[in-house]
């Protein structure tokens, strides 16, 4: 529930922070800069502490059934774009004038590690719900987005700031969507697998009853 409840966080801020870009993109960079690290450094350091948590709680053998299915869910992946968010977070907060220049780099580079983390996301979705090739398609767009950015920002030299905050809040939205639909494709998941279990030691009681 943590882990889902920070994606859902971690959404809302990616969409947050694109709006700002694509509003305020020129008039304010200084306090943009400081509000989108602090605003990165809090989201990564509740991504990480739902993963701890989350870690905790999982269990640390995985049990098959006999046709080598999974009968609990996976443990829940590590939060890379979290301890991302926490160091970009804290050097744009704590040192805004040096990366007002460098603010399209270290944004696409927020971009980038979110498209990761989605496909990692649906990676790991696909040991217990199958996962179209729609799932992949605004993922890949996000990560084309972000490395344009990067490795040729002349491409969108004219308006950078603006085709980033759009790509944040298209990363927001694939996010929060995801984090739902996922969630139920779980919870579907471990409900379908714990009825057989329950069976097996009901079964047992009753056989035990009779002896």
């Amino acid at each position: 529930m943590k882990v889902f409840q920070s994606s859902i966080f971690r959404a809302l801020c990616a969409i947050a922070t694109g709006a700002l870009l694509v509003k305020y993109r020129e008039e304010t960079v200084t306090w943009m800069t400081i509000t989108i690290g602090t605003v990165f450094f809090i989201s990564g350091v509740i991504s990480c502490v739902a993963w701890f948590s989350a870690r905790r709680k999982s269990p640390d053998v995985e049990i098959y059934d006999a046709q080598g299915r999974p009968l609990a869910a996976p443990a829940p992946s590590f939060p890379i774009v979290g301890m991302g968010s926490i160091i970009l977070g804290g050097m744009l907060a704590l040192a805004p004038n040096t990366f007002v220049n460098g603010l399209v780099y270290v944004l696409a580079a927020i971009l980038i590690l979110g498209a990761l983390n989605l496909f990692f996301n649906l990676a790991t979705a696909t040991k217990f719900a199958h996962i179209g090739c729609a799932w992949w398609v605004l993922p890949a767009v996000i990560l084309l987005v972000g490395l344009v950015a990067v490795v040729k920002p002349s491409a969108i030299a004219s308006m950078p700031l603006l085709v980033i905050g759009w790509g944040m809040m298209v990363y927001g939205v694939v996010e929060l969507t995801n984090a739902i639909k996922l969630r139920q494709c779980r919870n579907s998941y471990e409900k379908a697998h714990s009825g057989p279990t329950i069976e097996v030691e009901a079964t047992t009681t009753d056989v035990a009853d009779e002896q």
